[in-house]
């Protein structure tokens, strides 16, 4: 029996140090690929300039769209909402900041991204600038982004990556979560980012 038990126990050593070590190469990856960990230089609703070194300290879940988008955004925007709702339920985890990046500065100023977000989390910050700010913030996350042509009415839509990702207290890009991912699934891979979160020296 005891020579079972020491077995057993030194299975489950083995076990969670694979598990240690590959969690520990993947971050190693995800830095070496680099996504996500350029800065930005952006404004918020109230015109108060925002970089990366903002939010560093805090997890937060973002998502690039545009207002005038007929539903995708939308959707994805109540989803994102959804899940740190989900987060903020439960006692003993850190706080989600939600962000929103728009693609479309032209026409997502302060004020329209203002108006836009109040249908959904309270605490959604959103972020615009100068087309060249917002297209030097899709390329630090890769996001594609490509304006279609305007129709009679000088009315476009933009195509771009449907993605919402997921960045650490450490600035790190941690995750991202396509369109087919739920809202509880969503939290439910942050909640275990969060429990197995392991900070890389710079």
């Amino acid at each position: 029996g005891a020579v079972a038990a020491a077995a057993g126990a030194g299975w489950l050593y083995l076990r969670r140090e694979k598990e240690r070590r590959l969690r520990s190469r993947r971050l190693r990856d995800l830095r070496a690929l680099a996504l996500g960990q350029g800065d930005f230089h952006l404004h918020d609703t109230s015109g108060t300039p925002r970089s990366k070194a903002d939010f560093l300290g805090s997890w937060v879940l973002l998502y690039f769209g545009f207002t005038h988008c007929p539903d995708v955004c939308p959707e994805e925007l109540e989803k994102l909402s959804r899940a740190v709702e989900l987060l903020e339920r439960e006692p003993g985890l850190p706080p989600v900041q939600p962000l929103f990046v728009t693609v479309d500065p032209e026409r997502d100023d302060a004020a329209a991204l203002g108006r836009y977000l109040r249908d959904f989390h309270p605490r959604l910050v959103g972020l615009t600038g100068t087309p060249e700010q917002v297209r030097a913030a899709a390329g630090a996350f890769r996001v594609y982004v490509s304006a279609g042509p305007p129709d009679a009415d000088g009315d476009y839509v933009v195509d771009h990556s449907v993605l919402t990702f997921l960045v650490g207290p450490d600035g790190l890009f941690r995750d991202y979560y396509g369109r087919s991912r739920t809202a509880e699934q969503v939290a439910e891979s942050v909640r275990g980012h969060m429990e197995t979160y392991e900070p890389l020296p710079p």
